[in-house]
């Protein structure tokens, strides 16, 4: 009797799923999930994280034992409890999904060392697989998105796959974990591939279409909200394409959106130490004030719509695409600190924080990755007139400005002495003009 693993990482679902999809077709899977010690034990595994993929794992074990299974947990080191599985039941195959960390590549090559076929699956994670497109001119990666996008898009892509009508698992005991640990967001979004089933029909169906006139507008949330469930895959990105289709502006400029989401994780995967080192270098001397970056995580900046973005993460462990560009924006060319550190804020709070896209959309807001203006800096104010006009997100998130006119609530300073001392809000911690000089100084010195 032939026996494989599917092994889950961050495919936690059964419908389009190849690693699942190949398993089963052996006389027995083990559907196996292993608690990692080293990721739980991280800075990485924030509460927000912890909760989403408590309900993630107990959905996923739900449909398996609808299909006649269950879910395997293990903890522990990966590779060491694959090992003892492979041992104790002649395991012939186990299949698992490419990634692009260096940590889950060097998984994959411990891995290939035992004594199983291993089956990686390029096309789980990624709609396309990260280095399988390169530059007609040479190299070893697309280092700017609009030539990437034009290849990414001319690429057909694999089908969607049915979940398996049945899955048989060998008689191995063991509960499912609570991993729950600290506080997370009081509204933190639920997590399982369900939910995420159940955001992206809707989304397919009755928000996609105008994607792409109301996508930036903040105050009317027309966002798909499936970020967290593509970061768990709780939900394919090679379904979720397949379901939006082309044929409207709006779907076409949400496929461009999740065509960065490859794109990010080619650049990572070509260059891993751009996690945490410069992707290009601006030799920038970034400052060190503990009370502009305490000012900036907790939204005291005095800037209304950076301030927003910011307890909107901590309410909801979730920000606005475009809130956090300006946020980060604000932080690395308006403070001039460290990307690193509003990287790490991000990955402490935000439930859908991927390695690849968060490192590199950081670097890409601080000019240090693949930016092709890395000076550019977005101002707070033009931002918010421009995405907010009316002050309505700013006010979801700012109670204290709620009853503010609408002409002040970006500049409330310039509220009448009276009005203005009566709110509890703090002045601007800095002078946009003067911010600005300071970064173009300290640019031009490099």
């Amino acid at each position: 009797m032939t026996t494989s693993i599917a092994l889950f990482t961050r495919d936690l679902r059964v419908h389009d799923n190849p690693v699942l999809h190949a398993a089963a077709a052996a006389e027995r899977c083990i559907p196996l999930f292993v608690v990692d010690d080293a990721i739980v034990s991280s800075s990485f595994f924030n509460a927000n994280r912890a909760a989403f993929l408590t309900q993630s794992l107990a959905d996923l074990d739900a449909s398996l034992r609808e299909r006649g299974g269950r879910l395997v947990v293990r903890r522990g080191k990966v590779v060491e409890e694959v090992a003892r599985l492979v041992r104790a039941h002649d395991v012939t195959e186990v299949h698992v999904a490419a990634d692009v960390s260096r940590y889950a590549r060097r998984r994959e090559e411990a891995l290939q060392a035992l004594d199983v076929d291993l089956h990686v699956h390029d096309a789980s994670i990624n709609a396309v697989p990260p280095l399988s497109l390169t530059p007609s001119g040479g190299g070893d990666h697309f280092a700017v998105f609009t030539p990437y996008f034009r290849k990414w898009e001319t690429v057909p892509r694999r089908g969607v796959l049915r979940a398996p009508r049945r899955v048989t698992v060998p008689d191995l005991g063991g509960d499912l974990p609570d991993l729950r640990h600290g506080t997370p967001s009081p509204d933190l979004a639920a997590g399982g591939e369900t939910v995420g089933r159940e955001l992206m029909t809707r989304w397919a169906r009755s928000g996609v279409d105008d994607y792409a006139d109301v996508h930036d507008a903040l105050a009317e949330d027309a966002t798909s909200h499936l970020s967290p469930h593509l970061h768990f895959g709780t939900v394919s990105v090679t379904e979720l394409l397949d379901r939006v289709g082309t044929a409207s502006e709006g779907a076409r400029a949400y496929t461009r959106q999740l065509a960065w989401r490859d794109f990010h994780h080619q650049v990572l995967a070509a260059r891993p130490r751009s996690s945490t080192e410069d992707y290009r270098t601006r030799h920038d001397r970034w400052r060190r004030s503990e009370r502009d970056f305490a000012a900036w995580r907790d939204g005291r900046t005095g800037y209304p719509f950076v301030d927003a973005a910011m307890r909107q993460l901590a309410q909801e462990g979730w920000m606005h695409n475009r809130a956090r560009l300006v946020a980060a924006s604000f932080l690395c060319k308006t403070l001039y600190l460290d990307w690193r550190r509003g990287a790490q804020h991000f990955v402490d709070l935000l439930v859908d924080c991927d390695l690849a896209n968060n490192q590199m959309n950081w670097q890409w807001v601080a000019g240090t990755g693949t930016d092709t203006r890395p000076n550019r800096v977005h101002n707070p104010i033009a931002q918010a007139g421009r995405y907010d006009a009316e002050g309505r997100y700013v006010k979801r998130y700012l109670p204290e400005l709620a009853e503010v006119d609408p002409r002040y609530v970006h500049e409330p300073w310039k509220l009448p002495e009276d009005e203005r001392a009566a709110l509890d809000y703090p002045p601007p911690i800095v002078d946009l003009g003067e911010a600005a000089d300071r970064f173009s100084a300290a640019r031009r010195k490099r």
